[in-house]
């Protein structure tokens, strides 16, 4: 009962804090250009998600450094929470599934931020969005891309797909492998899983613990070393967090 009332309290307020920022900036944009506007959301954005962070009792071990350049930044996948853990130590812009969007506002807040959305059963919405990975690259931003295409509570990652790999070759971006996962295996989003009865479970805890570690670059014309490699050093560090967890319990 108590997890219940204060993840339902956690909620309320999340639900409060981000219709009165959203709603505030809705009015804001019509006295901005679009350049202004862009970038006031990403400092929105930032906002936001250092009080997301602090409310909601996260609490994240990092390893390694964050990175100093752009690049494409690819990672496994556990929650929709993946990308706000990342975005909070680098300026990126995720690729998230189309139907985010739709969500009441938090559809709104990934698109003035800039999330590139993909509908991943679309052929032509993934060369889109190759298209767009490939020009934000270009002008110099960083792409968080989770190329697990889903979530999941398995040890390891399940098969990468290939297409954002393929793109950094041929920019010759740097791509930049990134750990993620959660103490409590019960704090993945799958599924059936909805939004609020997930929000509830997960943050009902005084705390979520989340390990992540930022590897260093790679740099390869290979795309299939460069999915290898990412992959490898990804299932390995998700090992190594699980067996760090069980060992104090």
């Amino acid at each position: 009962m108590l997890s219940f009332l204060l993840g339902l309290i956690r909620l309320i307020f999340f639900i409060l804090y981000v219709s009165f920022f959203s709603f505030g900036f809705y009015l804001a944009s019509f006295f901005w250009d679009k350049e202004s506007t862009a970038k006031k959301a990403q400092s929105l954005r930032d906002f936001l998600i250092r009080i997301t962070n602090r409310f909601l009792g996260i609490r994240t071990v990092v390893y390694g450094e964050s990175p100093q350049i752009q690049g494409l930044i690819v990672a496994n996948h556990r929650s929709y929470f993946d990308p706000i853990v990342i975005v909070s130590h680098i300026h990126a812009y995720p690729v998230g599934k189309k139907e985010v969007a739709s969500w009441p506002l938090i559809g709104y807040l990934c698109k003035i931020s800039g999330v590139i959305f993909v509908e991943r059963e679309c052929q032509d919405s993934r060369q889109k969005t190759c298209d767009t990975i490939k020009n934000t690259l270009n002008n110099g931003y960083s792409v968080i891309n989770f190329p697990e295409g889903t979530t999941h509570v398995l040890p390891t990652t399940v098969d990468f797909n290939c297409g954002s790999f393929k793109t950094a070759t041929q920019i010759k971006a740097a791509v930049i492998p990134v750990a993620i996962d959660y103490k409590e295996k019960s704090d993945a989003f799958v599924n059936d899983d909805t939004f609020i009865p997930h929000f509830l479970k997960c943050f009902g805890k005084l705390t979520t613990e989340i390990k992540i570690t930022f590897f260093p670059p790679l740099y390869s014309e290979d795309a299939e070393y460069l999915l290898k490699t990412s992959k490898d050093m990804i299932d390995q560090e998700l090992i190594r967090f699980r067996e760090d967890w069980d060992k104090e319990n």
